[in-house]
């Protein structure tokens, strides 16, 4: 593609994402409010912050197993590559 139309193709998704963020800052707001005050003022909001730091925490801890996986793969297959050009 050539700039232009590459240019012209992010200009269109920026400007979507402005007018539908416009769009929704429009709508009523107040339900939302008085949701939130009303699982504050009954205590259920402490759960469902405890229940996302969870979540988040959990996510987190898979990432970091993962990544040391990962990483000890990475060093065997290191390994066993230097050792296989040393052989040649």
């Amino acid at each position: 593609m050539n700039n232009k139309v590459l240019s012209f193709i992010v200009f269109v998704l920026l400007g979507s994402v402005f007018n539908a963020s416009q769009i929704m800052a429009q709508t009523e707001g107040s339900s939302s409010v008085d949701m939130a005050d009303t699982m504050r003022s009954e205590g259920k909001i402490y759960v469902v912050v405890l229940v996302i730091a969870v979540l988040f925490t959990g996510i987190l801890i898979y990432l970091i197993s993962t990544d040391r996986k990962v990483s000890k793969l990475e060093k065997e297959m290191s390994a066993i590559d230097s050792a296989n050009k040393n052989k040649h």
